[in-house]
């Protein structure tokens, strides 16, 4: 009896024991009592976003410490800017003023009289010959002298060479082109006007030299003014009135917004449009409506008049050429033009009289 009862005790420790292991938990089965290390809690995918790369290297325009980001940002200023100046002639006459960068190009213009606001000067820039001649016009003319850091005027001239002077220069005040046909013509029918209106309308000339050169030799054959197009057309800048010699003051240059329409109302107020092209249904020599209100109109050199501007005209007019040019400067075309329009006017040829004959004989 005596062992059965200690194989009980025994039994019943075992079952006691079996009972303990069951109820404990399993080792590793809670981080709470464990010890060992990680968080108790997830992290909520913070850990996932930070192992994240940061996407690909920028370029080094994109990059504001990089040299390539200024000059990024002083190219995109550029290009904004000549874009308002291509994109409307009237807004960029009108609200914006030209310069003339350069101490060369600054004495030029202040001999030729150019209209000028203001001569800015850098500070603290080195005297010379030029400087001193820019700084003694601007004093005869009355043109305010102002002292400018160089950042300014780097500003100014957009970034150009301008060796510490800028000529600022108003921008030019377009007449309105029907308004100055109609006009010119009111004062032609009322006996105001010796001779019959003469204009120059000008398709797609768009360096400023051609334009101003075109001016000199309108104000020299007493033309009434000269058109362009508000669009894809040269203006009346610096280096438009440097080339015309100051004859922009004399002739009224007028802004048409359709070239073609304008032409229409031309022939509405009984002026003929006389194209200059090569291969033209007319010789220039003994031209029959050199007597009546005409408006030539001239083309680019090489591209000449545009389709419609062409169907506009009421003839097309040639200059008799040598074969082996192919063509004309647009400024010495119109010369030529306008000096045989003034001849048939007159009625005669310098050396002339009226019966035809050189000095008298017939």
């Amino acid at each position: 009896m005596g062992p059965g009862r200690r194989l009980g005790v025994s039994l019943d420790r075992r079952q006691k024991g079996t009972i303990h292991m069951a109820a404990a938990p399993r080792s590793g089965s809670s981080r709470g009592n464990s010890g060992k290390k990680g968080p108790l809690k997830g992290t909520g995918g913070l850990g996932r976003k930070a192992l994240e790369g940061k996407g690909p290297t920028p370029k080094a325009e994109d990059r504001v410490y990089h040299k390539a980001h200024r000059a990024k940002q002083l190219s995109e200023r550029s290009s904004v800017k000549n874009a308002g100046r291509s994109g409307g002639r009237n807004t960029r006459s009108r609200h914006a003023d030209e310069t003339v960068a350069g101490r060369n190009s600054v004495v030029e213009a202040l001999r030729a009289a150019i209209p000028a606001k203001a001569l800015h000067v850098a500070t603290r820039i080195e005297m010379d010959e030029r400087v001193r001649e820019a700084l003694k016009l601007a004093a005869e003319r009355g043109v305010p002298v102002m002292e400018n850091s160089k950042p300014e005027l780097d500003r100014m001239t957009d970034d150009a060479v301008h060796q510490g002077l800028v000529l600022q220069v108003p921008p030019y005040e377009y007449a309105d082109a029907p308004t100055l046909a109609r006009q010119t013509m009111e004062k032609w029918e009322k006996g105001y006007l010796t001779a019959p209106p003469l204009f120059i309308a000008l398709d797609s000339i768009t360096d400023p030299r051609n334009l101003g050169a075109i001016i000199r030799s309108a104000s020299a054959f007493s033309a009434h003014g000269v058109v362009v197009p508000a669009r894809r057309s040269a203006g009346v800048t610096a280096t438009a009135w440097k080339t015309s010699a100051g004859a922009a003051v004399r002739v009224p240059v007028a802004q048409a917004g359709n070239l073609n329409t304008l032409l229409q109302d031309f022939k509405k107020l009984g002026i003929f449009v006389l194209g200059l092209d090569g291969g033209g249904d007319r010789s220039l020599p003994g031209l029959p409506l050199a007597t009546d209100p005409v408006c030539l109109v001239v083309g680019s050199e090489g591209k000449g008049l545009s389709r419609l501007v062409r169907e506009n005209c009421d003839q097309i007019i040639s200059i008799p050429i040598a074969s082996d040019m192919e063509s004309l400067n647009a400024s010495m075309a119109v010369g030529i033009s306008l000096y045989e329009i003034a001849v048939q006017r007159a009625g005669s040829r310098p050396g002339e009289t009226a019966e035809g004959g050189p000095g008298g004989q017939s």
